[in-house]
């Protein structure tokens, strides 16, 4: 059993099993009716998305400075009694079952999903060897 960290929108791999879409809003244009079928999320749980105040310093983030002020501001909303227990959820449940989490962004390097993979790591989780 295995989480894997995907883009949002990319093509399902076998087995991959539930998608979760780990972002602040939804697919524009798309009806809700078919989120799962075209490969965007099968469940939308925007708790492990960045505030949006966040999420402007990681889009924004041209140096590694920058970035590591939004890694740092996004592991403190992390960090909180909430998020904490659903990334251990997360991780105890992906050593029993398939399921995948992601965001939009083309570069996973430069995305909050980065570094939810680094927690999901921490807490024990059972990852997709390979970043997508």
């Amino acid at each position: 059993m295995v989480v894997r960290v995907v883009r949002l929108g990319s093509p399902r791999v076998e087995g991959e099993g539930t998608r979760i879409g780990t972002v602040r809003r939804p697919p524009r244009g798309v009806p809700k009716a078919e989120f799962a079928s075209r490969n965007w999320y099968d469940v939308w749980f925007p708790n492990l998305a960045p505030s949006p105040e966040t999420m402007k310093l990681g889009q924004e983030a041209t140096t590694p400075a920058q970035w590591d002020k939004f890694t740092r501001k996004y592991r403190a909303e992390m960090s909180t009694a909430e998020s904490s227990h659903t990334v251990e959820l997360l991780a105890a449940l992906s050593r029993q079952s398939n399921f995948s989490v992601g965001c939009y962004c083309e570069n996973e390097a430069h995305c909050h999903r980065s570094v939810l993979r680094e927690l999901l790591a921490e807490k024990g989780a059972a990852l997709e060897m390979s970043a997508p």
